[in-house]
């Protein structure tokens, strides 16, 4: 294998001219807005031959880069057809070697694609801890990394037939959009599973299935009214990458003397970004280092790097008939060039939506990188971005519900005052809110199993302005203590493997507190599929008192679509007098609420058990 060298590139003095090895995207469409196609053609030394393609198609830029290895070679595809055509190498009039490539055909419809928005929920899940569909592919001849279920790092063997196969039981809870992290093949030695180091942008993980497996798992979602969005990592890939390891050139990366290969970590500061006193030296140790020692950190700056990128989404979208994207440790990318990334693929796809993991902890960060942000506009900046991740909510949400007395700012103020920072937001609604993922503690690790208060974060989290993200496995109670390893918060969903002592996936295999978790869960998701005033409303909230919390989620124009929300979150029984909400509840005399299906009288008293809290469609 090729080792990354610091000046030079090794394995650039052979003079025979071999075959074409790959060539990347390996297919591509007709009737394209972008009428640009970039081809990554790679082979040994082939940088002395000339590209020539069939059916008239114009070639109108070929690049040489300092690997002899590589072509870069521009075509004009305004006005092609489908088909497949042949790309030819060849020495003077001599045909070196050739390669069919394909043109399809578009779905119909395909540019207009329709992404996941605040009338949907997200069910994030790990493959290789949600369900093993397919045994056989645990371990594979052309992956290092083998299967130990015993290893709580190790690769454990769901894949994407498991998840096919219990896409049921996520419709059934009332999600109606698929997350995954990474499926794209991550061929590293140890610590695999993660996917965030991808050997090969193009390829999905033979442990995972194959790439027509992954179109299959969007066509049985979409036969659901379900979708889905694919987790990419531009940032960083794999040590392992095939193209990392015989790099075009060397600034495709971010090396850094005297590291060894190139290494240098992050140092992880990401107000650097728009610091106005942030030093080049902290600003080039956040976005230039590297994730970790096996995450070579992707330069950005350069522009046919970019183009890869663009290219390579858009392939993704169509060949996986992707309804979102999520895009990890987005503030580590250079800012011009993932820039100018989202804005290229929102260009082929108005409709859609990109969302972005901003792990920061201050609203105004957060904010900073939305789409027409005006906090971004103070620096002139615009991101391009349409929906940001709301981690300020999710920081305080384990605090607030352990917090039985409101006293001043704590418990359930913490929310309201959280709130009234909405105004610096472009887009309420293109939030993500969430409970917890991937890389937190479990959210009912931090509630210590306690059933009531999952059900009051989760009521917020599914009444609130936003796109609400659960985690696999929260709707039955699953623990998982980060400080425990990653593998802890990331167990194997209890029925996804043969021979599993329990099946969660069942009502009959769940123990009754897990049904009380599924059935709470499944039911409030459910009901908020049909509530605009959810999706789309306006909040009218109230400034809590003695920790109870009461907000209205309302369209301005339909009086009929007005819902309250009720959280007592003091340890005791409350009487509330519905006087001092007269604002929202207006000429409403009725109220149904919709886990009990109880229907109230709105008169001047309400009662609130404690540590709950009640979902009413004003009538």
């Amino acid at each position: 294998m090729r080792k990354v060298t610091t000046l030079v590139l090794l394995a650039i003095c052979s003079f025979a001219f071999g075959q074409i090895e790959r060539v990347e995207p390996p297919n591509w469409w007709a009737n394209m807005n972008s009428t640009e196609l970039e081809l990554l053609v790679y082979g040994d030394n082939i940088s002395n031959l000339d590209p020539e393609f069939s059916g008239n198609i114009n070639i109108k830029k070929v690049v040489k880069v300092e690997n002899p290895n590589y072509l870069f070679v521009t075509v004009d595809t305004e006005d092609i057809t489908a088909g497949t055509h042949t790309l030819s190498l060849k020495k003077g009039k001599r045909t070196v070697d050739s390669f069919n490539y394909e043109f399809k055909t578009r779905r119909d419809g395909s540019e207009q694609r329709k992404g996941f928005d605040s009338s949907d929920v997200i069910y994030l899940l790990m493959p290789d801890r949600f369900a093993n569909g397919d045994p056989s592919n645990d371990s594979t001849s052309e992956t290092i990394e083998k299967a130990n279920r015993e290893h709580q790092g190790g690769r454990h063997g769901g894949d994407i037939q498991g998840i096919i196969d219990h896409l049921d039981y996520i419709n059934e809870l009332g999600a109606t959009t698929l997350w995954s992290t990474p499926l794209t093949l991550d061929n590293e030695k140890v610590y695999s599973y993660h996917g965030y180091a991808s050997s090969d942008l193009y390829k999905i993980d033979p442990r995972y299935g194959s790439n027509e497996d992954f179109a299959s798992l969007s066509a049985e979602l979409h036969k659901r009214n379900m979708k889905h969005i694919m987790d990419f990592v531009p940032n960083h890939w794999g040590l392992s990458h095939w193209l990392i390891q015989d790099l075009p050139s060397s600034d495709w990366i971010h090396f850094w003397e005297g590291g060894e290969n190139g290494f240098k970590r992050s140092n992880y500061i990401q107000t650097t970004q728009f610091d106005p006193y942030a030093s080049e030296i902290d600003a080039k140790g956040c976005m230039d280092g590297w994730f970790d020692y096996t995450m070579p950190d992707m330069n950005e700056n350069n522009p046919m790097l970019i183009t890869y990128l663009v290219q390579n989404a858009i392939w993704w979208i169509e060949s996986g008939d992707l309804d979102g994207i999520r895009v990890d440790t987005y503030p580590y990318n250079d800012k011009k060039g993932i820039t100018e990334w989202v804005t290229r693929v929102m260009e082929e796809y108005p409709n859609f939506n990109v969302m972005g993991e901003i792990f920061m902890h201050e609203t105004a960060h957060i904010a900073y990188w939305q789409k027409d942000s005006k906090v971004g506009a103070i620096q002139g900046f615009n991101s391009n971005l349409p929906t940001v991740m709301d981690f300020p909510l999710h920081d305080i949400l384990p605090r607030v519900f352990k917090e039985d007395q409101q006293n001043w700012g704590d418990g359930v103020y913490r929310i309201y005052d959280h709130l009234t920072k909405d105004f610096l937001y472009p887009n309420i609604n293109n939030l993500l809110i969430k409970m917890g993922n991937h890389d937190v503690n479990r959210i009912n690790q931090e509630f210590d199993g306690d059933v009531d208060k999952y059900k009051m974060a989760l009521t917020l989290i599914m009444t609130l302005r936003g796109i609400p993200q659960i985690y696999y496995g929260d709707e039955i109670g699953m623990l998982g203590d980060k400080g425990k390893g990653d593998g802890d918060i990331r167990r194997d969903f209890p029925g996804g493997w043969t021979g599993d002592e329990q099946d969660a996936f069942t009502s009959k295999g769940r123990t009754t507190k897990q049904n009380e978790y599924f059935e709470f869960t499944k039911n409030l998701l459910n009901w908020r599929k049909g509530k605009k005033a959810i999706h789309f409303g306006e909040t009218l909230h109230f400034s809590p008192v003695d920790n109870v919390y009461v907000y209205f989620r309302y369209l301005p124009d339909n009086p009929n679509e007005t819902v309250m929300v009720v959280l007592n979150n003091s340890n005791k029984d409350q009487k509330i007098d519905l006087a001092r909400f007269e604002e929202g509840i207006q000429s409403h005399t009725k109220a149904l609420e919709i886990i009990s299906g109880m229907e109230y009288e709105i008169n001047q008293n309400l009662d609130v058990a404690a540590k709950s809290g009640l979902v009413f469609e004003l009538k």
